[in-house]
């Protein structure tokens, strides 16, 4: 990264920025689309460990969306990544050891101005490097995804974990906002689709960390109440009867999976 870059998109200029990076680079104060678009790339990279400085109610925003989050958070268990709040005004810089650059967006373009002045780039990696220091940790609390994936086909079966998957890559984003889909309500049309116990697929999310059980009995109270998913008393030789789980509307049992989303979607919003 030793020259200015002209890129359609900020993804595209992320991937060439880093091409030729090695050990740590920071990435100080993205705008939303950029740590969207950051995150995609260092999954992609290889041999980039990216710390990131940037505004906390950004992160806190971008980051309410699971598919973004959970794969932020493996990068994040990989070491790979490392997030830092930072509220100083400044452009939104990339710092390797070898080069400085501003981004800048400009109609349908981004530009990478790039500089690999020695004495500049040293100087811009040490102030960096002690604010980082300085800055608190951001507490990111979704679940890697690759947990996610391997603990649902562990202990809920290979079949909800497929369907899962499947539901979230039809997905652009998966942040619910009161009305959509988030985890939680991912987690239980998949699990009625298959027909598992609300019992079980609830355990399983508060152990791996998506949500709590009460999260989970809450929101299938909801989806129940607007004829999403319904219930059906299983007797257990001890204790009140578990609970499975089954879709609630005709047009949820003849959906794909791929097409799951989309209508269920639909009637939250009907």
């Amino acid at each position: 990264m030793t020259s200015n870059l002209l890129e359609s998109n900020v993804e595209s200029l992320l991937s060439a920025a880093l091409a030729d990076a090695e050990g740590t680079v920071y990435v100080i104060n993205p705008s939303a689309e950029t740590f969207e678009a950051a995150v995609d790339v260092i999954a992609d990279a290889e041999d980039v460990s990216v710390r990131l400085l940037g505004d906390e109610r950004m992160l806190k925003d971008v980051l309410g969306d699971f598919l973004i989050a959970s794969t932020a958070a493996d990068l994040v268990d990989a070491d790979r990544l490392e997030l830092r709040g930072y509220d100083e005004p400044s452009n939104t810089l990339i710092v390797t050891d070898s080069a400085v650059m501003a981004v800048v967006s400009a109609g349908d373009h981004v530009a990478g101005l790039a500089t690999d002045d020695g004495r500049f780039v040293e100087s811009a990696g040490q102030q960096y490097e002690s604010i980082w220091e300085a800055a608190k940790p951001f507490n990111l609390r979704t679940p890697p995804i690759s947990r996610v994936r391997d603990s649902l086909n562990e202990e809920i079966g290979a079949d909800v974990a497929g369907d899962f998957d499947g539901v979230l890559a039809s997905l652009e984003t998966a942040r619910g906002d009161g009305d959509g889909l988030d985890e939680v309500t991912i987690s239980l049309l998949v699990a009625a689709k298959n027909q598992e116990l609300l019992y079980d697929i609830s355990k399983w999310g508060e152990d791996v960390g998506i949500a709590s059980k009460a999260t989970f009995s809450r929101t299938k109270t909801r989806l129940e109440e607007l004829g999403l998913i319904d219930t059906e008393k299983v007797p257990i030789d001890v204790g009140r009867p578990r609970l499975r789980l089954v879709l609630g509307d005709d047009r949820l049992r003849d959906a794909d999976t791929d097409e799951l989303a989309n209508v269920a979607q639909s009637l939250l919003a009907s």
